[in-house]
């Protein structure tokens, strides 16, 4: 029984664990009835301790499932900036039809509930460009919760209200709601799961120019910056290629300082970002202008001129990590460190070390 079973994925962006509990009733739904498998995947890297260990997914595995539940968030009645952009990566997606014919429902979690029908149905409009099969909630349920309180059911999926202090979220009505339409959703997604062919995704990225890629991405590379000292800008021992680079800028330092003293987070980031480019920029150069050679980002260190107390370097680091997935896709995830230091040189606010396996 278990091949013949829909193999269904609950993919998230979820804040503080609230979408993620949704996720989790939506998932006992679609297993309740022995036709279906759910996972739960999420579409990036969270450092909340209710999130850090859920799996990443990626845009190249979408077309593997036979069917997807979607939950997110609501921001001002739009969809989460995470998810967002994780949608924003499938064009090649949607270049090859590789979604079309493939059920797909939408749950999300918000705060007041203003504006939940207008993020779903936002929601619905990015899923519908795909060709997708979108499956609706209906009225299911709605006759058994409570009703002396808001609750955040909708005919279109599920959602679940934050604002109302001292009550549960989601309530036990919610989580109901969320399992019925797992429940529902694995009855479409089996039903539908023979009808549609699944078609092979050959991701442009493999074979278009990386030049490109960068212009397509809107990320410029600056000039390789000149040593400060008796040192070379990378090191190449076989395989790898080791680099170490600061936030300078057109000959300047960016937004320099210790953090909490010159510079706020937003100024790091910045800086931080700036250091990466002039990571890749060296890389490039590395390997004589052909980014395709790059076979994988094995360890990136960062290291931020802090106060003894801060703790949130990684929040820092992420903006490294991003870009440098965005540039090589999978090519792109590496092991990582993140850590303070009392001072950094050329008073850089922050330090990125890279390891770099190439062709």
């Amino acid at each position: 029984m278990a091949q013949n079973k829909a193999k269904v994925l609950v993919l998230i962006y979820s804040d503080n664990g609230g979408t993620y509990e949704l996720a989790k009733e939506i998932a006992k739904g679609i297993e309740s009835k022995d036709n279906a498998t759910a996972v739960i995947k999420q579409v990036k890297e969270s450092t909340h301790q209710k999130l850090k260990n859920i799996p990443i997914a990626t845009v190249d595995e979408l077309p593997n499932y036979d069917g997807i539940a979607f939950g997110s968030p609501v921001y001002f009645g739009n969809i989460s900036t995470g998810m967002s952009e994780f949608l924003s990566k499938t064009v090649n997606l949607w270049t090859h039809h590789s979604l079309e014919g493939i059920p797909a429902t939408v749950f999300m979690s918000a705060g007041s509930g203003a504006g939940k029908e207008l993020a779903i149905q936002s929601f619905w409009n990015s899923l519908a460009v795909h060709g997708m099969v979108l499956v609706s909630n209906g009225i299911r349920g709605y006759e058994g919760i409570n009703k002396s309180i808001p609750q955040g059911n909708t005919v279109l999926g599920v959602t679940s209200l934050n604002s109302l202090k001292d009550v549960e979220r989601p309530t036990p009505d919610e989580r109901q709601l969320a399992y019925l339409q797992g429940q529902n959703f694995a009855k479409i997604s089996f039903a539908l799961k023979d009808s549609t062919r699944k078609k092979d995704v050959v991701m442009e990225e493999k074979t278009k120019n990386f030049d490109e890629i960068l212009k397509e991405k809107n990320i410029i590379l600056p000039q390789v910056p000149k040593p400060a000292g008796n040192y070379q800008p990378f090191v190449r021992t076989g395989n790898l290629i080791f680099i170490n680079q600061v936030a300078l800028k057109e000959g300047k330092i960016l937004n320099g300082g210790k953090l909490g003293v010159g510079v706020d987070e937003q100024q790091v980031k910045e800086a931080t970002k700036v250091t990466m480019l002039n990571v890749l920029s060296v890389l490039k150069e590395a390997v004589n202008g052909d980014l395709s050679k790059v076979k994988q980002c094995v360890q990136l260190t960062g290291i931020f001129n802090t106060k003894d107390d801060y703790t949130k370097h990684a929040d820092l680091m992420n903006v490294a990590s991003d870009l440098v997935v965005e540039v090589f896709g999978e090519k792109g995830k590496h092991a990582r460190a993140t850590y303070g230091a009392s001072s950094i040189p050329v008073n850089s606010s922050v330090e990125i070390q890279a390891i770099f396996e190439v062709e």
